[in-house]
């Protein structure tokens, strides 16, 4: 929990995790150390599996990775030096979760979504069909070995001819160099995570979402189009979307002042 300085009085709540296979220290801090400094309470946790969370085996569980989402709103609803408002924010895939969380809950105040994974079927698309079928092999096979204890891993990120979860060209670089020098981190999921990931499409939920939308588009984003994230948020009911040069990743490293400014833009005025 990071707290803003001067002892405001209640201020809002910030619920965060990190991206696809990502662990909270990877350049997620600085994001948290900036909402407190402008006067938020940033609640960031590690999903299930991954840095300091229960267990290590680095699976993506789309629905365990929401559950922990709801349980960490949970217990900053019960934490006495916040308020009622609550802000649900996300990166890439972390950023799915919290519309589909939206989209199901009423006690959401506000959402900020960075180079949201917002269509799992039209990025597995756009890799070929050879992608498709390499990744569902695996993803069943480890399935089935997994139950008798002999599972396979894919890359997390890897080169474009890989089965990994992310393929697209020059994200490899750019991803490791995110990676906390201490972490114990790996570069590899069980390859079962990879059914569900293509098949997760919070895109579909988007008019169901009644809380003001904030949408982070990097127009040099390899991996989510910049031109899918402006039509999701001709969708929302109320929704605000920036693009600007940037990548998938830059968001967190280079291209942070910008996109965090806009991001504390957004939020005062829809918390106002």
């Amino acid at each position: 929990m990071y707290l803003p300085g001067g002892d405001p009085d209640d201020p809002p709540v910030v619920v965060m995790a990190p991206g696809l296979g990502a662990e909270r220290t990877f350049g997620y801090p600085a994001v948290a150390e900036r909402l407190a400094d402008a006067g938020y309470a940033a609640f960031l946790f590690d999903h299930p599996e991954f840095g300091d969370s229960d267990g290590d085996s680095q699976a993506i569980d789309l629905s365990r990775q929401r559950a922990a989402y709801a349980a960490a709103i949970d217990r900053a609803n019960r934490i006495d030096a916040v308020g009622d408002d609550l802000v649900l924010w996300g990166a890439s895939l972390s950023a799915a979760h919290v519309l589909t969380l939206a989209a199901e809950r009423r006690d959401i105040d506000a959402v900020v979504g960075l180079v949201p994974m917002l269509d799992g079927r039209a990025v597995a698309g756009r890799r070929g069909g050879r992608y498709l079928v390499r990744a569902t092999a695996a993803g069943l096979r480890d399935r089935i070995g997994h139950r008798i204890g002999r599972g396979r891993s894919v890359p997390i990120v890897g080169g474009t001819e890989e089965c990994a979860a992310i393929t697209e060209p020059g994200t490899k670089r750019k991803y490791i160099d995110l990676v906390d020098r201490e972490s114990a981190w790996r570069n590899e999921i069980p390859a079962r995570s990879l059914l569900g990931l293509a098949g997760y499409r919070p895109v579909t939920r988007l008019d169901e979402i009644r809380a003001p939308t904030f949408l982070f588009a990097g127009t040099d984003d390899a991996i989510v189009d910049a031109d899918a994230v402006a039509a999701a948020g001709e969708r929302l009911d109320r929704g605000t979307v920036v693009s600007m040069p940037a990548d998938h990743f830059s968001v967190l490293g280079e291209d942070f002042e910008g996109a965090i400014g806009h991001q504390l833009s957004f939020l005062k005025d829809a918390l106002e």
